[in-house]
């Protein structure tokens, strides 16, 4: 175990950190257009090539956040990769088989005859179901400590809709930002039913995650830390509830603070993070292996903390720029 006397010994905590932010962007950039996958199934077909377009310079990108999280685990906690992948290797396959079969058909739609588009659009449809249906698995399992059960599976069901529900809302708020008329209308109503799986999701999470391990139990509930935490559930049933409010106002009102339902579902899923991590530090493995535990040596990690500081700001403001330079409604409907 690293001595937390010596020099250096924030870095595990740090390599952490970055971990941690980099999946959560992962889940809100990635989200988004993981949503719209899905819900181009409940779509028609002439709404389709303009929800591809509003994801078009964005999607590929969105994903060097999730290969940032891994990298750094695996690079800084040899120790939980290890055990983490050994648990969770079947799942991951089926993520990275639909993240493959979305990137391919995304590119291949935009390439072959009007009468095989159909086709490439029903594997990038598959590819992002799959791939959301693996993450919510992995993370109910990382919640579970791996310990499958028969109400282990049911909560794995919970967390599997919940995670879906908060792609498709995620999904459903960047097109009221990115489009209009009929399609907007058409978010408007998958925003307001995502909403309602993504409140069950949550109440889920947050009633069982507590008795999974005494450990999480006395962080929660033990005084005064309750009081300390408890504007983190108020906060997200505040921002529930305002969301829900203004989703059912007038289309006028929507129109006029379309940026608004995004930015506190953003809020929703950071709050929910921020809990969850809570409840896991200092753990990376719950109840069985800190981060000092799993990290490698403090030379190796000064090595790796060098690399993140050149490369995380360039990331970040490739980001912003893309996001900057592509803002606002969608004009051209083609992602090529």
């Amino acid at each position: 175990m690293i001595d937390m006397t010596v020099n250096g010994h924030w870095l595990p905590i740090f390599m952490m950190m970055i971990m941690g932010l980099a999946l959560l962007l992962y889940v809100i950039l990635d989200g988004f257009d993981l949503g719209i996958g899905i819900l181009m199934h409940f779509s028609q077909e002439n709404h389709r090539e303009r929800m591809l377009s509003t994801i078009a310079p964005f999607w590929d990108a969105n994903e060097t956040w999730l290969v940032l999280g891994i990298g750094v685990m695996l690079v800084a906690f040899p120790k939980a990769n290890g055990i983490i992948f050994g648990h969770l290797y079947f799942p991951i396959t089926l993520m990275l088989i639909g993240l493959i079969l979305r990137g391919v058909s995304f590119d291949f739609r935009a390439k072959v005859a009007t009468r095989n588009k159909k086709r490439w659009e029903s594997f990038f449809i598959l590819g992002s179901l799959l791939t959301t249906l693996a993450q919510g698995y992995m993370l109910s399992s990382y919640i579970l400590g791996f310990h499958m059960d028969g109400l282990g599976f049911l909560f794995t069901l919970f967390v599997t809709f919940g995670l879906l529900a908060t792609y498709t809302l995620l999904g459903a708020c960047w097109l009221l930002i990115k489009t209009s008329n009929d399609l907007q209308t058409r978010a408007l109503e998958w925003a307001k039913k995502s909403l309602v799986g993504f409140g069950v999701g949550l109440l889920t999470i947050s009633l069982v995650t507590p008795l999974v391990s005494n450990t999480i139990f006395e962080k929660w509930f033990a005084f005064p830390n309750i009081l300390v935490l408890l504007p983190i559930p108020l906060l997200s049933i505040i921002c529930i509830a305002f969301l829900y409010y203004l989703l059912n106002k007038q289309p006028d009102v929507i129109n006029r603070y379309t940026w608004l339902p995004l930015v506190l579902t953003t809020l929703l899923v950071t709050f929910c993070f921020n809990g969850l991590a809570y409840s896991f530090y200092p753990y990376i493995i719950l109840d069985e292996l800190t981060v000092w535990d799993a990290s490698i040596s403090l030379s190796s990690l000064q090595m790796i903390f060098y690399g993140i500081v050149l490369v995380l700001p360039f990331i970040f403001a490739w980001t912003v720029y893309a996001h900057w330079t592509f803002r606002g409604k969608l004009e051209k409907v083609s992602y090529y």
